[in-house]
């Protein structure tokens, strides 16, 4: 039975939200400041990250929707350099965490350490404690360890000693995986990966950005980074603000629904070979992330509105890494991406 009728009956039902929508539309003042700091921001950015323009505006995307972002690639493609460039340019606090097999929870969320001056215990925090969070080669550690992260990662907290600690505000995870060399890794929970809000996979660089690349090592232009932050903590707090209030029409939620929903009944939507592809549909955190990472990518090009454009332009980063493949998929190397575009052939935009 073709569920699009039904969905039809359930759209007519939906909430006009346009009147509170307006109430909060962000002006031209307030867009004319978001767009000079962001633009400040890129131009940063890009004096010591060469090339790399997905990788670019994924962390800004994530960073804006108070989101976290998972990397893929092979080693040496600027993961590391980029995020803390990012967090050097917004001048935040910027931790650093090599992620190995005998790597303990305590090691990154703090722990209880016994003072004998005092004759008692006093708190650690660890370096989960920053505004911007690198977990390099976050495959490399236990899964007891991967799991320390979820409280941090959806809450914004951590528990130590039976009390809560917050985190910084703002605060974004980038966590990085090699994909080439799996010996001595642990895959990642299906929990933990859902709470990325992206995974951009960076591919190597072009011959011309490698030539630039390397003039650049040759200048020293990476060992001493002394550019100033171009701007704050609470400029991003208010840019994370703005983004929540860029203008999404019920009609794209709609959609960005109905995408989600298609992955989890894929045999109503795609031909019986590419649906039989897919084990496990997204949750609701699909939905949820194409909405706030198009808003945020509505905000960093200048808009004070999502267009259906937005959403189809993130829906690798935001889905890939939340529909799971069958085996018979992973044997014939079927992509993700490749399952995912069906999925928006066959869900008509607004």
């Amino acid at each position: 039975m073709d569920p699009r009728p039904q969905r039809a009956a359930w759209a007519s039902t939906t909430p006009d939200v346009s009147t509170v929508a307006k109430e909060r539309l962000l002006g031209p003042e307030e867009m004319r400041w978001a767009s000079g700091v962001l633009d400040r921001i890129q131009e940063s950015f890009q004096r010591r990250v060469i090339g790399q323009e997905s990788l670019r505006r994924a962390l800004l995307i994530a960073v804006l929707a108070k989101g976290h972002i998972l990397l893929e690639s092979a080693p040496g493609l600027a993961k590391t350099l980029a995020a803390h460039t990012l967090a050097l340019t917004i001048g935040g606090r910027f931790s650093r965490v090599q992620c190995t097999p005998d790597l303990l929870p305590s090691d990154i969320v703090g722990s209880q350490v016994f003072d004998p001056a005092k004759a008692a215990f006093r708190t650690e925090l660890g370096p989960i404690h920053a505004n911007l969070v690198l977990l390099d080669e976050i495959n490399r550690s236990s899964a007891k360890t991967q799991s320390a992260m979820l409280e941090a990662m959806q809450e914004h907290q951590v528990t130590i000693g039976g009390q809560s600690y917050r985190l910084p505000n703002p605060f974004t995870v980038v966590a990085t995986q090699n994909p080439i060399d799996d010996e001595g890794t642990h895959v990642l929970p299906a929990a933990q990966m859902d709470r990325f809000l992206l995974k951009e996979v960076v591919p190597y660089p072009g011959t011309t950005e490698e030539f630039d690349i390397v003039e650049r090592v040759r200048r020293g232009v990476f060992e001493a980074p002394n550019d100033p932050p171009v701007c704050t903590p609470e400029d991003l707090r208010t840019l994370q603000d703005y983004s929540r209030r860029v203008r999404v029409d019920p009609a794209l939620v709609r959609y960005a629904v109905e995408i989600v929903d298609a992955s989890r009944n894929a045999s109503t939507y795609l031909d019986a070979k590419t649906a039989d592809y897919i084990e496990q549909g997204a949750s609701p955190r699909g939905s949820i992330g194409l909405i706030e990472a198009a808003a945020a990518h509505a905000l960093i090009v200048g808009r004070n509105y999502v267009v259906p454009d937005d959403i189809i332009g993130l829906r690798h980063p935001v889905l890939r890494h939340r529909i799971r493949l069958t085996f018979e998929a992973t044997a014939l190397d079927v992509s993700p991406e490749s399952v995912i575009d069906a999925l928006f052939d066959v869900v008509p935009a607004p």
